[in-house]
């Protein structure tokens, strides 16, 4: 099936925030980002071409045209067919004409007398002319919602798809919803953030094989997804909020707010002095990997014997604590610059609890009974961390957990609100530890059963000494177990045929050590 590229032609510095709105739209729709790509031309990479002909040019590979109107005609460039001084708006408008694409027309606000008059007798009087269907809107919301449904529309006349009724109410709710938070710029320039993640986040974003990608690739990237742009006022490249969010090397320095805190009880109640804690102060999607290893490191983790195997068990589930930090992170509110996101560990349970109410339309009864649609209240930011591949932005996040929590043989995890943010505890086993149930990835490392039978009871000692991290030698064997050489060489043999055991050294040095089961 193709992919559709969608070219936003406005007057650039007027219409910033609808033209980024609308670009968003697309990166993030559940059902638009599978088949359309925003075209921005300011988010091309620089070129020493003529930059009219170079942006008339683009859109000649593109196969639909959104043009937004508002007050301002925009920058004038001589027309080539003698025609009078048009706009490069207007010259877009008639090259999308010419190639016969389908045009798509937004005027914002009901007062044409406001408008520039080239507006009024020149875009607008040949919009007209052309019978081209426009629609009208007053945000950059609005906007979202009218080019998603011209887009929708489209798509079902050239390809015959349409969305599901899950994708239209997901993205109804999350442009009713959504935040307008990670759109702002910060102060944050291009060796405030994390190299590293940069690098990995534009690998998955763009399916790039290759480690050597160029800086202006990486910046690019970063542009076209919404999380870098230049400031107007200094011309300087710098992050947006979401982009600060998920790539800063301190996020703090632009949002206080930005931050974990962890807090560990040996008990069941909260005391003036936590036994540990940390400020988790970093990008986010490493913080979230701290902040599932702080718990990790204050809750326990039982010895369990499976045949020959001994299986170090977590008191949590992994996914479903790293779930419940990457909801908080995606669809907390950032507004609320006094609160950050809290992570308290207790004897008995482990709470995450996210600033700010669940967004509207979504209720606590319809999420207890798993009868909701998700919502992104920043989709940026749920986009980008979806690139590290922790969130997935279609399905229940909650579903996962709870699916995660019952395979480790432990009760549901539990929602509610306090204090003006919205919390998940998880609960543990208590001093039951038998209820934890080994994990199938775990399993599928074990020895089988199949190769255990084919191992006679001094062999199996011999590789639960290999589990336990010792090294052996024939003649340590031998003594122990009050054999030959000769049945210790077969012993060994057999071992690291099934890949049991492995030969390190030569000579007087050889020894055996667990193999890679």
């Amino acid at each position: 099936m193709s992919r559709y590229r969608v070219f936003i032609s406005s007057v650039q510095k007027e219409l910033e925030n609808e033209r980024i709105g609308a670009q968003e739209i697309l990166w993030t729709d559940p059902f638009l980002k599978n088949h359309c790509d925003p075209v921005l031309y300011e988010f091309e990479p620089a070129s020493p071409r003529d930059a009219t002909k170079e942006c008339l040019d683009e859109i000649d590979s593109c196969q639909y045209f959104a043009l937004i109107i508002a007050n301002q005609y925009g920058a004038v460039s001589t027309d080539k067919k003698g025609e009078g001084d048009l706009s490069i708006t207007h010259l877009e408008y008639r090259r999308a004409k010419s190639l016969d694409l389908p045009c798509f027309v937004f005027i914002k606000g009901n007062d044409d007398k406001k408008r520039e008059p080239d507006v009024r007798e020149k875009l607008l009087k040949e919009v007209r002319k052309d019978k081209v269907k426009y629609k009208r809107f007053t945000n950059y919301r609005d906007l979202q919602t009218e080019l998603r449904g011209a887009l929708v529309k489209q798509l079902k006349v050239d390809e015959g798809i349409s969305p599901t009724s899950d994708e239209n109410e997901i993205a109804d709710a999350t442009i009713e919803t959504a935040s307008n938070f990670g759109k702002g710029l910060t102060t944050v320039g291009w060796s405030d953030l994390d190299a590293k993640l940069v690098k990995q986040l534009v690998q998955q974003a763009e399916d790039l094989k290759s480690t050597r990608i160029a800086k202006a690739t990486l910046q690019r990237c970063l542009i076209s997804r919404g999380l870098m742009r230049n400031d107007p006022t200094t011309g300087e490249l710098v992050a947006s909020a979401a982009g600060a969010v998920l790539l800063a090397k301190d996020p703090t320095i632009a949002f206080p707010q930005c931050r974990i805190l962890a807090d560990a009880y040996h008990g069941t109640q909260p005391t003036s002095n936590p036994d540990d804690q940390e400020d988790i102060r970093q990008p986010m999607p490493l913080a979230i990997e701290r902040a599932v290893d702080f718990v990790m490191r204050n809750t326990r983790h039982p010895m369990r014997v499976v045949g020959l195997n001994r299986v170090k068990l977590d008191e949590y589930p992994v996914e479903a604590l790293r779930e419940a930090l990457v909801n908080a992170v995606a669809h907390r509110r950032y507004e609320q610059d006094g609160q950050k996101i809290l992570l308290n560990v207790f004897s008995d349970r482990v709470v995450v609890s996210s600033p700010g109410m669940l967004p509207r339309p979504l209720k606590l009864a319809d999420i207890r009974k798993g009868q909701y649609r998700p919502i992104s209240r920043n989709p940026s930011i749920a986009q980008g961390l979806s690139f590290f591949h922790r969130i997935e932005e279609r399905g229940s996040g909650f579903g996962r957990m709870r699916d995660e929590m019952l395979n480790h043989g432990l009760d549901v995890q539990t929602i509610g609100t306090k204090d003006g943010y919205f919390e998940v505890t998880f609960f543990g086993p208590g001093e039951d530890l038998e209820r934890l149930i080994v994990p199938t990835a775990a399993v599928e490392q074990l020895v089988k059963p199949a190769v255990e039978a084919q191992l006679n009871q001094r062999q199996k000692d011999m590789l639960l000494l290999l589990m336990e991290g010792q090294e052996l030698t024939s003649r340590a064997c031998e003594e122990l177990f009050e054999v030959t050489r000769d049945t210790t060489s077969r012993d060994f043999k057999l071992l690291i045929e099934l890949k049991l055991a492995e030969k390190v050294g030569a000579g007087r040095s050889t020894r055996y050590v667990l193999g890679k089961i």
